[in-house]
């Protein structure tokens, strides 16, 4: 995908995330991201500066216009932006960074991005979970948001992730 057509689809989806945070409140157990998503899928040609860079401020954004704790989502998007090209070298090989290739579900297939979802959003409900308990919830309600938004983020990103990254060509898979 292009970068400029990636990076309007980046903030559309920066909006959307915002209005979920505002206007979806299922219940206290559910915390529905898909910062971590976006962050996972930066083009690969932007080193870990420029990725924390663009972590920093899509939480930042996600803080200030959605109905949240300033900084909440900072916090937790630094993480997964310093963590992303380990992750990405990890499940998709290093053969990515030599060709220069962006990923996707259609290029890798859809069980290595499942499991590169799982762990960016692990590591962003992890620290977000806990900054937002504060030491003031207990553990099993922390495990039980932690758990149910884990599901249920991760299936929603890997939608999120066809939407990001929609290519056509599957000559690497």
């Amino acid at each position: 995908m292009r970068t400029d057509r990636f990076f309007i689809t980046y903030f559309l989806l920066v909006i959307v995330q915002i209005l979920t945070y505002n206007y979806l409140h299922v219940t206290h157990y559910l915390l529905l991201s898909i910062l971590p998503v976006l962050v996972l899928l930066v083009p690969i040609r932007f080193n870990t500066i420029g990725c924390l860079f663009i972590a920093f401020v899509t939480g930042l954004a996600a803080d200030l216009f959605g109905d949240g704790v300033i900084g909440l989502n900072i916090l937790a998007l630094l993480p997964v932006a310093l963590a992303r090209r380990s992750i990405i070298r990890l499940i998709f090989g290093g053969e990515v960074f030599a060709r220069k290739e962006d990923i996707s579900i259609i290029r890798h297939g859809a069980d290595k991005m499942l499991l590169s979802v799982l762990m960016v959003q692990s590591i962003f409900l992890i620290l977000y979970v806990w900054a937002d308990a504060a030491g003031t919830r207990p553990f099993w309600f922390n495990a039980a948001r932690f758990g149910t938004s884990l599901l249920a983020g991760t299936v929603v990103s890997l939608f999120v992730a066809r939407i990001l990254a929609p290519e056509r060509d599957t000559r690497w898979r």
